[in-house]
């Protein structure tokens, strides 16, 4: 029996991939890495510069910037990790509709997938590890013991990312929310670079008629079977 494994865990934009994550390594006490605010991170920066937007994306600024791009996580005072760039902590700028907007754009260009690929797999190199993303399973821990992909009914979707950005007093409507779902998973799973997609090892946790602690125990079952092969 193995003392501690990497969990990769993948899945669609607003099926609880980061709340199952958090949950897990929390009662496993392993490390927690959210690789979605690391691209969230890079498109802020992008944003403030203004280098991309609706219609356009300036991908040389970009690339050209890495370099001068320091992402990192520091625990808030809650135990979960908040993203800082540059040293700022950032973690409620990177969560709103408007950097969901553009994530999926800047996530697909091939060197910020590299860039951020490298420093994720460092992070887990000694194990223990939990992290979420699109293409944790596939690309950043190919060989992880235990790969989860999770995924829910889109309109179930919708209405829970719909009521996380209300809950935290913004103003959308939820057919753009729905909309904005529906274009990042089409820019997901079609990317050149590292797409999304369930690899034949993973196992398919479907929360769509699960609360988040039913989907806890259902992983916690599955970590239970990867540590005792």
């Amino acid at each position: 029996m193995k003392d501690k494994i990497t969990i990769a865990i993948d899945g669609w934009s607003s099926c609880g991939k980061s709340t199952l994550a958090k949950a897990l390594a929390k009662s496993l006490n392993y490390i927690y890495v959210d690789s979605g605010a690391m691209y969230r991170g890079v498109t802020l920066y992008a944003l403030r510069k203004g280098w991309v937007g609706e219609n356009a994306i300036d991908q040389e600024e970009i690339v050209r910037s890495l370099n001068h791009i320091s992402i990192s996580f520091e625990q808030n005072k809650n135990g979960t990790p908040d993203l800082l760039l540059n040293g700022e902590n950032v973690e409620s700028k990177i969560r709103t509709l408007e950097v969901s907007n553009q994530v999926s754009k800047v996530a697909a260009i091939k060197e910020v997938r590299t860039f951020l690929v490298d420093q994720q797999r460092k992070m887990g190199e000694e194990g223990g590890v939990v992290m979420d993303g699109r293409d944790i399973g596939s690309v950043v821990f190919p060989n992880a013991e235990l790969k989860l992909f999770v995924t829910a009914d889109p309109d179930i979707r919708a209405k829970r990312r719909f009521d996380e950005l209300v809950s935290k007093g913004q103003d959308v409507e939820l057919a753009d929310v729905r909309k904005n779902l529906k274009e990042r998973d089409h820019l997901d799973t079609t990317r050149d670079e590292s797409p999304l997609i369930q690899t034949e090892d993973a196992i398919i946790l479907d929360n769509s008629n699960l609360d988040q602690s039913e989907q806890l125990e259902v992983a916690l079952d599955h970590v239970k079977n990867a540590l005792a092969s």
